[in-house]
């Protein structure tokens, strides 16, 4: 069971870890340790700042009620962890470098951020500002973001437009906040056109979300109350790899016949819904995750992607479906496993029931 969760979480890790390295190779290959000797070393009194690691700050953790003015060589700013409500343009006046900043767990609100300061950072890279008091996204934003993390607030608006510019971001995580349906319209995300990771699990949706991005490839919409899939919702996003849809309220009425027969999804989280059946699924599906629903039993003749009569000759051609991991625990259904499903689902490894 370990190994069968290992290939997503390593393409997960891999699709972060390539906009973080090459960031990094950025910063080095630019920012020479020759070059460092242009910029004085001053150091805030209440932060840190490790002489191997010149371009970086750190002031997390300090009780801070206000950002201190940061030094033009600085590239990260750490700020998590303080007492901090206004973001305005005096401490950054110098700090034309800025790739990163965390304020995550401040005391941060939309009236607190000076109009445009966001906006004039014109390198940044990765905003975090999770566990704050925001009310809306924040507007304007750096036209460079790769990244942005808002979860946790109270954001329950988002400006039109506000996303509009930002071509260059891969993640977006809007986690645990107030949004409804009405929040997301259909122009929500127009210009996102790299975005990979969209989270909007945690918020008070009762629809999936219009026009999502067409190179999303990470959908995560969990703690929700989602009730129905459109029919042929998926054909906008045809990239989509891994979809959770944990903790809603879908019944089999609510999934179109072939909702989730989709090619390119691998990673399929239904757990904890009202389903009491399984829905049909694509041969190309990985991980299929129905545990804690109302299903009573499992037919592997009727959710096998291909005929069970020629399922065992599919061996030889190596076109069997990939079914991994099934996870049907939490339902009616009693041991043993059906025959049929394992002479469907030849690669699966494990089924927790």
């Amino acid at each position: 069971m370990m190994t069968l969760k290992v290939c997503p979480s390593l393409l997960l890790l891999f699709l972060v870890h390539s906009v973080w390295t090459r960031t990094v190779r950025q910063v080095y290959n630019e920012l020479d340790p020759e070059h460092w000797s242009h910029y004085t070393f001053e150091c805030p009194q209440e932060c840190f700042c490790p002489p191997s690691f010149p371009n970086a700050l750190y002031c997390d953790n300090k009780g801070l009620k206000e950002i201190p003015a940061i030094p033009a060589r600085i590239w990260y700013l750490y700020l998590q962890n303080n007492l901090i409500e206004t973001i305005s343009e005096k401490p950054f006046v110098n700090a034309t470098h800025l790739r990163w900043i965390n304020l995550n767990k401040n005391k941060i609100t939309n009236n607190g951020i000076e109009s445009g300061v966001l906006s004039k950072l014109k390198r940044l890279l990765y905003l975090f500002l999770e566990d704050n008091e925001l009310e809306e996204v924040p507007a304007p934003l750096p036209v460079g973001l790769e990244q942005l993390r808002l979860a946790r607030n109270k954001i329950s608006r988002i400006p039109e437009g506000v996303f509009s510019n930002l071509e260059n971001l891969t993640m977006l995580d809007l986690h645990q906040n107030n949004l409804l349906d009405s929040a997301l319209q259909s122009d929500t995300f127009q210009g996102l056109s790299s975005l990979m990771q969209l989270n909007i699990a945690k918020n008070s949706l009762k629809k999936m979300p219009l026009s999502i991005p067409a190179n999303t490839l990470q959908l995560f919409l969990d703690n929700n109350s989602i009730e129905v899939i459109p029919e042929n919702y998926f054909s906008s996003i045809p990239k989509v790899t891994f979809l959770r849809l944990n903790y809603n309220k879908l019944s089999d009425d609510g999934i179109p016949p072939n909702g989730f027969n989709v090619s390119s999804i691998l990673d399929l989280q239904l757990s904890h819904n009202q389903l009491t059946k399984i829905p049909p699924i694509n041969a190309h599906l990985e991980h299929l995750h129905l545990d804690h629903n109302r299903i009573k039993s499992v037919n592997g003749t009727q959710i096998c992607p291909v005929s069970i009569a020629v399922a065992e000759d599919y061996g030889l051609y190596g076109n069997i479906p990939r079914l991994r991991y099934l996870r049907l625990d939490g339902n009616e259904i009693q041991p043993p496993i059906p025959l049929d499903i394992m002479i469907c689902f030849q690669l699966l490894q494990a089924v927790v029931i």
